[in-house]
C-alpha cells in the first residue's frame, strides 16, 4: 500500500507540472497570470532574499582593519623614534614630540578596539598594549629596582607595567606639562624599553592579519567558502556587530561610568596626559567606521529607517563625548550631568545594536 501511495503521489505530481506548463504557456501568449509552481517561487524568492555579505567582509578586512593595524604599526614605530630621540637629546622639545607622537599612535588603537577579536584577543595582544590603570606602586618599584630595564625584562613584566599607559605615565606624568630635565635615566630607559616591547605587539598584531604573515583577514573574507575560523558569512558578520556591541558597553559602562560612578580619578583611562576624550571619542568612531563599510547597505536593505536611526545615534554619542570639558578626570565630579549624557548616548548605541541590528543579522539569510 505505501509503494502504492509514494507512485500515485508521483504521477499526480507530474499530472499538475504538466497542467501548469500549459498553464504558464497559455499565459506567456495571452499575458494572463494563471498561477506559478510554489517550490520554484519559494526558489527564486529566497534566493531574492539572500544577502551576499562578501563585500562586507572585504571590506571590513582590507579597508578597515589591515589599514588600521597598519597605521597603528607606523604611528608605533614613529613613537619609538621620538622617545629614542629623547633619550639621545632630553631637550623639551623632543619630549613633548614624543608626547604628540603618543597621542597620534592612540588615534588608530582607540578606533580598533572596535574590533577586539581574532588575534589582538587570541594572542593577548589587547593587555600588553592597552592594559589599564595602571599601578603607580608597582611603576615606581620598577624604577626603583636594579633591575636591568631592557625590552625582553619589560616583555616579562605584568600587562599593567608595559604598553600604552606605561609610556603615558612616563612622558606626562600627571598631566601638566612635564618638564624633560625631570626625567631621570631610569625613566628614559625604561621608556625606551616598554615602547620597544609595543612596537614589538603592534608589528605582531598586523603580522597576524597580513596575507604576508598569518593571513586571518582570510579567515574574514572567505568566511562560508573556505574559512576554519566563520563556518558561514552570518557568523562572520555576527562577530563584527558583536566587536561593536563590546566596545559600545566598555565605554558606557566602564571608561566613563566606573570612574564617574566612583568619582575617583585613578580609575581614568588616559588620565596622564588628558586624552581620555579624545580615547572615548576614537573608540566610538571606531564603531562609525566599521558600520559604514558594508553594515549600513546591508541594514538599509532590510530597514532604512533603523539604518539612518543609528547613524544619527552614533554621530550624537561621538558629540556628547565631545561635550564633556576637559580634562575628562574633572569632569566626573565638576560636570557631572554632561558625562551622564555621553554614557546615555553610548548606551543607546549599545541598545539599537543589541535589540536591532544583531537580531537582524542573525535573522537574515546569507549566501
Amino acid at each position: 500500500m505505501k509503494r502504492y501511495m509514494l507512485e500515485s503521489r508521483k504521477f499526480l505530481k507530474a499530472c499538475f507540472h504538466w497542467a501548469l506548463l500549459c498553464c504558464l504557456l497559455l499565459a506567456s501568449v495571452f499575458v494572463v497570470g494563471c498561477g506559478s509552481d510554489e517550490e520554484d517561487w519559494h526558489d527564486e524568492h529566497d534566493h531574492a532574499e539572500a544577502f551576499d555579505a562578501s563585500a562586507i567582509l572585504n571590506d571590513f578586512g582590507n579597508s578597515i582593519v589591515l589599514p588600521t593595524y597598519t597605521d597603528l604599526d607606523n604611528k608605533a614605530g614613529e613613537l619609538l623614534a621620538a622617545v629614542k630621540a629623547l633619550e639621545g637629546d632630553t631637550s623639551q622639545a623632543n619630549l613633548e614630540a614624543a608626547q604628540q607622537a603618543w597621542i597620534a599612535a592612540r588615534i588608530p588603537w582607540e578606533q580598533s578596539e572596535a574590533f577586539l577579536f581574532g588575534p589582538v584577543d587570541t594572542q593577548g595582544l589587547d593587555p600588553a598594549l592597552d592594559s589599564w590603570p595602571v599601578d603607580h606602586v608597582n611603576l615606581q618599584s620598577v624604577l626603583e629596582s636594579g633591575d636591568p630595564l631592557t625590552m625582553d625584562f619589560v616583555g616579562g613584566l605584568e600587562d599593567t607595567q608595559k604598553g600604552f599607559h606605561t609610556i603615558e605615565f612616563l612622558l606626562f606624568r600627571e598631566g601638566d606639562q612635564r618638564q624633560a630635565s625631570d626625567l631621570t635615566d631610569r625613566e628614559l630607559a625604561y621608556l625606551v624599553s616598554t615602547t620597544e616591547n609595543l612596537k614589538a605587539s603592534t608589528a605582531q598584531l598586523r603580522l597576524a592579519w597580513a596575507p604576508e604573515g598569518e593571513n586571518f583577514v582570510s579567515k574574514v573574507t572567505l568566511a562560508g567558502t573556505g574559512s576554519d575560523v566563520y563556518p558561514s558569512q552570518s557568523a562572520a558578520v555576527q562577530e563584527i556587530v558583536n566587536g561593536m556591541i563590546v566596545i559600545a558597553d566598555e565605554v558606557a559602562n566602564g571608561k566613563i561610568s566606573d570612574p564617574f560612578n566612583e568619582s575617583d580619578t585613578t580609575l581614568v583611562e588616559s588620565q596622564f596626559s588628558f586624552n581620555s576624550i579624545a580615547d572615548f571619542q576614537n573608540n566610538i568612531r571606531g564603531i562609525q567606521n566599521v558600520y559604514g563599510n558594508g553594515i549600513n547597505g546591508f541594514v538599509n536593505s532590510k530597514d532604512a529607517d533603523l539604518d539612518a536611526r543609528f547613524q544619527q545615534e552614533v554621530q550624537a554619542a561621538i558629540d556628547a563625548i565631545g561635550a564633556i570639558p576637559d580634562p575628562f578626570r574633572d569632569s566626573i565630579t565638576a560636570n557631572r550631568g554632561a558625562v551622564q549624557a555621553a554614557i546615555d548616548a553610548v548606551s543607546t548605541v549599545q541598545l539599537t545594536l543589541e535589540q536591532n541590528i544583531l537580531p537582524l543579522v542573525q535573522s537574515s539569510e546569507f549566501n
